[in-house]
């Protein structure tokens, strides 16, 4: 009876956690020790490490029970769902239970708020205390550091999570207040700031004392939710810059909003925000992170919103065609990552192989590259004689119809399988 019970609450618990979608690789240095349960790895999610490897966690809230009312969350108190709670001993044993099963890897961990915010950021603490301590459970830990929350049990957290993440929920200070009115975007900050500054100080305490204790050595990551309101994607990647530079953030992420209530604030039921524009944001995200691209060069007061159609990096190109063609045999590191249909692995090998030959196109096809993608911006390789006769719009009409081509015909060679 007892099991069926916590069942019950898993289904419930589980299905209101998928709206949360800041969890990823995990990035942490925790070791297994002393015989203990778990280890981090390459990174904990549903989802692919950078070494290909699927890996997964228990992704549940500790409760849907919430004090706010915020228009666009499935848990705001005014809603009419099955509210379920589950007691601190039950997630330890659920977790340790399903890692024994070699179900999990490790744990993600949010929830609604009980009573106030330390109420429920204590029960938080003990859980993933319970867990190291007494179970000795070295697997990945993704906590919810709740905005409010006192400092001492934000620095309890930091101390036994793996990654600490405190959701800003809308793009915009004024976008909070229209939808979730009895929320606070300073409550927000604040623990931001906190935990940005208490990772500083731990991995300089660790420099000189390697003997040191770990603070959420996967750092912070936050959400947003985006098409709730109607702020464009300027102002979008523009707080995720902030986060970035300002607070340090591993990630940002993007949650699409799907209309789950009749509201004259929200979008209307059946019109979701396109899965399309979330990938076109992941994209510009990862053009900011990792390809030296500043924010406004992808977006900007001309062009607040991401082309759909394209990704941001061919965008960019597309309006900057006096940068190119870029001969990939001179050129540096920096400008080769900005050629559409290199990436970051592929540049890199492109820098290492041009000191044993001078590379052509056949070369870059075996590096791996979108080459189909690329050469209407490289110096050798370009058939259609780029500078001389082809517009930005010819270009882009080229390459989508190549993709649509493509798309066809791998769309063909399934059905002849069967």
């Amino acid at each position: 009876m007892v099991h069926e019970r916590v069942m019950e609450k898993l289904a419930i618990l589980a299905d209101a956690a998928k709206y949360d979608v800041s969890c990823s690789s995990s990035q942490s240095t925790r070791k297994n020790k002393d015989k203990g349960l778990g280890d981090t790895g390459n990174g904990i999610c549903h989802a692919y490490t950078e070494d290909g490897r699927c890996v997964s966690l228990l992704k549940i809230l500790l409760t849907n029970h919430c004090i706010f009312d915020c228009a666009y969350c499935v848990s705001r108190k005014s809603n009419d769902i099955k509210r379920a709670a589950f007691t601190v001993q039950e997630v330890v044993d659920l977790t340790i239970g399903f890692y024994r099963r070699n179900y999990i890897e490790g744990l993600f961990l949010s929830s609604g708020i009980f009573d106030n915010a330390d109420f429920t950021m204590e029960r938080l603490v003990r859980i993933v205390k319970k867990l190291r301590l007494e179970e000795n459970f070295n697997g990945y830990i993704h906590l919810k550091a709740i905005p409010g929350a006192s400092e001492e049990l934000l620095k309890e957290a930091g101390l036994y999570a793996d990654r600490l993440s405190v959701n800003v929920e809308m793009p915009t200070e004024k976008s909070l207040k229209l939808l979730a009115p009895d929320k606070n975007h300073k409550d927000v900050i604040q623990p931001m700031e906190y935990l940005k500054n208490e990772i500083v100080g731990y991995k300089e305490e660790k420099k000189s004392n390697y003997k040191a204790p770990l603070f959420a050595p996967a750092g912070q990551s936050t959400q947003m939710v985006i098409g709730a309101t109607q702020e464009n994607d300027l102002e979008i990647l523009g707080m995720a810059n902030y986060f970035y530079d300002t607070m340090q953030m591993k990630r940002v992420y993007y949650s699409g909003y799907v209309p789950i209530s009749y509201d004259d604030r929200l979008p209307a039921i059946g019109t979701p925000v396109p899965m399309i524009r979330e990938n076109r944001l992941y994209q510009a995200d990862w053009l900011m992170r990792f390809y030296g691209f500043n924010v406004n060069e992808i977006v900007g007061f001309d062009q607040p919103n991401l082309d759909l159609d394209i990704d941001p990096k061919l965008g960019w190109a597309l309006r900057n065609l006096n940068q190119f063609p870029v001969d990939i045999n001179t050129a540096d590191l920096e400008l080769i990552l900005r050629i559409p249909g290199i990436g970051v692995l592929s540049a890199k090998k492109i820098v290492a192989a041009r000191k044993f030959k001078k590379l052509q196109a056949t070369d870059l096809q075996k590096l791996g590259i979108a080459y189909s993608r690329s050469k209407y911006f490289l110096a050798f390789a370009s058939p259609f004689q780029l500078q001389k006769d082809l517009t930005s719009a010819q270009i882009k009409e080229h390459i989508l119809n190549f993709q649509k081509s493509k798309y066809q015909n791998n769309f063909s060679n399934q059905l002849a399988l069967f």
